[in-house]
């Protein structure tokens, strides 16, 4: 069998893997060549996991299709550096199972998932999700030359984690470049807003998506900070965290979110709203992971009522 027999190729895909590279390269950058490794095992593994699902429904028709290699790569770069191999081995193999293949495979999920994976990791083992943090390294060449950084390089302070224990805020221009601990790919704001513009002119995500999950966060971290009913104030808000890398990359898959432009906006303030609820009241540092699966599940009844009332409308009229 050849590749083209074996894989099934889609355009915007390759554009979402081609805005990933830059990110993956400073990853490695901050943390060794351990990065590169995690994202070779957990594509073997999900595109092995999702070819085999689907061998049961599809028989002799059998495809990887190009968006399992866009699953695999977000999920690794989700995690903490330092995540075991097998965890994330077992993880990716739960998402593309059971928040992919179960629903009839590509096109037919109504999560996404990545995120179905980072969710049953991070909940299934939360020492190694939530625990330890690997120190960046941040002189030249950086972790080019180191597989991992070793004992004497695990911290346990991310930025949030931080800012919970002590009250401090981390400098917003490191937390703007991403020379921080954190997880693999979500720590340098400049480079996914970089691959955001990337993928919304070559017309791969949707603006609105991203525009309104953001704004509708910061809006109510705003007024819920000046209430000083919450302390974090809505830029460090913004900044921490993978909330800016989930908006652009997780938010707007295409098969998940909604397809028409006013079920967009809702489905970005339902996310902003329930990352901030979840951010803000639960024993959760981290909620867009939560917020965007649960988004998920109001999507058809948000596109039937947006749909029922545009009838309505033309009905009047």
């Amino acid at each position: 069998m050849d590749l083209k027999q074996l894989f099934q190729w889609q355009k915007p895909m390759k554009r979402v893997k081609i805005s990933l590279i830059p990110i993956i390269l400073f990853s490695t950058w901050l943390f060794g060549l351990r990065v590169l490794m995690m994202q070779v095992i957990v594509l073997l593994v999900g595109m092995t996991a999702e070819y085999l699902i689907m061998r049961t429904i599809q028989k002799e028709k059998t495809k990887i299709t190009e968006a399992v290699h866009v699953t695999c790569m977000l999920f690794a770069l989700s995690l903490p550096p330092d995540t075991p191999f097998w965890i994330a081995a077992v993880g990716i193999v739960f998402g593309v199972v059971f928040g992919k293949g179960v629903f009839g495979g590509f096109g037919r999920n109504i999560f996404n998932p990545a995120l179905v994976a980072r969710c049953f990791v991070y909940v299934s083992f939360p020492a190694h999700m939530t625990v330890t943090w690997q120190k960046p390294f941040l002189s030249f060449p950086g972790g080019f030359t180191k597989f991992t950084g070793g004992v004497d390089a695990v911290t346990s302070s991310t930025p949030m984690i931080l800012f919970d224990k002590t009250g401090e805020i981390t400098s917003y221009i490191k937390l703007f470049l991403g020379a921080i601990a954190g997880s693999a790919g979500e720590t340098s704001v400049l480079l996914i807003l970089i691959a955001a513009v990337y993928l919304l002119v070559t017309k791969t995500a949707s603006w609105k998506i991203m525009v309104s999950t953001a704004v509708s966060y910061f809006m109510i971290q705003s007024v819920f900070y000046f209430l000083e009913v919450v302390p974090e104030n809505p830029l460090f808000a913004i900044l921490s965290g993978g909330f800016i890398f989930a908006t652009v990359f997780m938010a707007t898959d295409p098969v998940s979110a909604p397809k028409n432009d006013t079920s967009r906006i809702i489905y970005g303030i339902l996310i902003g709203c329930f990352t901030f609820l979840i951010r803000s009241f639960s024993l959760f540092t981290e909620g867009i992971m939560f917020a965007i699966l649960i988004a998920n599940m109001f999507v058809p009844y948000v596109e039937r009522q947006v749909k029922s009332l545009r009838n309505r409308k033309k009905v009047t009229v």
